[in-house]
């Protein structure tokens, strides 16, 4: 993946990542790299990317836990602020479905930890139930009034991952996300032949999964997409390099 250095406005770091959102054309999403540690961080800031966005999974396979909540939150925050000291530009870190942790708890706990916003999840790591809509919404709504304007709220929406799979529920929850606060929706796993129907639909910038070997991230930009994460992948295609050089050492 190549990326070319582009303008970075001026302002905090949510008001800096909350401008990339927008003024996008069609086929130039905002290309979010997933950092797991402080050096990958440098790695894709030096490469010219404007902002950096956490994923849950590699962060917490670096630490040596599972995804789904299994690092303990002080671990994850650790985790987080070494990435935010290590580069310039913002970071949006994926904090899962909150840790169960107050709204205000969990927003004072990710301004210490330097992220200029986050990514909450509306399924139950626990459970892998989704959350009930109108409980997420509150629960965004009360971020939102906790953070003001100094996060930017992605919200992911679980339904093609563990509901239905369709436009229409995806759209109902994307818009009483947007309503509540969230700057961006996040529908995970959606078909990319959906995506133009969420974007029209659900009113604020829309993040696609970008998964290796699938459409590349102009591709889903061209598609609706304003902003491309990659889950764990790139931890995973960075992990299976090292297997790669184990399995040459051993020789």
């Amino acid at each position: 993946m190549t990326q070319e250095t582009e303008h970075t406005p001026v302002g905090t770091g949510a008001d800096v990542l909350r401008a990339l959102h927008h003024g996008r054309k069609p086929g130039d999403p905002l290309v979010l790299p997933g950092p797991w540690d402080a050096a990958s961080a440098r790695v894709f800031a030096d490469a010219g990317f404007p902002a950096l966005a956490t994923p849950s999974a590699g962060v917490s396979a670096s630490l040596g836990y599972d995804d789904g909540e299994g690092t303990p939150p002080d671990e994850m925050f650790a985790a987080i602020r070494r990435i935010t000291r290590a580069v310039d530009v913002p970071v949006t870190a994926d904090v899962e479905a909150g840790y169960a942790l107050p709204a205000a708890e969990l927003v004072e706990r990710l301004l210490e930890a330097g992220a200029a916003g986050c990514n909450l999840e509306d399924s139950d790591p626990a459970t892998g139930a989704l959350v009930e809509p109108a409980r997420q919404a509150d629960r965004l709504a009360a971020v939102r009034a906790a953070a003001g304007s100094a996060l930017v709220v992605n919200a992911r929406v679980d339904t093609y991952l563990r509901g239905g799979r369709t436009p229409a529920e995806a759209v109902d929850r994307g818009r009483l996300y947007a309503a509540a606060g969230a700057d961006c929706v996040y529908p995970i796993l959606a078909p990319a032949t959906h995506l133009g129907i969420l974007a029209d639909a659900v009113g604020v910038p829309l993040n696609a999964l970008c998964k290796p070997g699938t459409l590349s991230p102009r591709e889903l930009g061209v598609l609706g997409a304003t902003r491309i994460t990659f889950g764990g992948a790139l931890h995973t295609e960075a992990l299976a390099s090292v297997r790669s050089l184990a399995a040459g050492l051993a020789l």
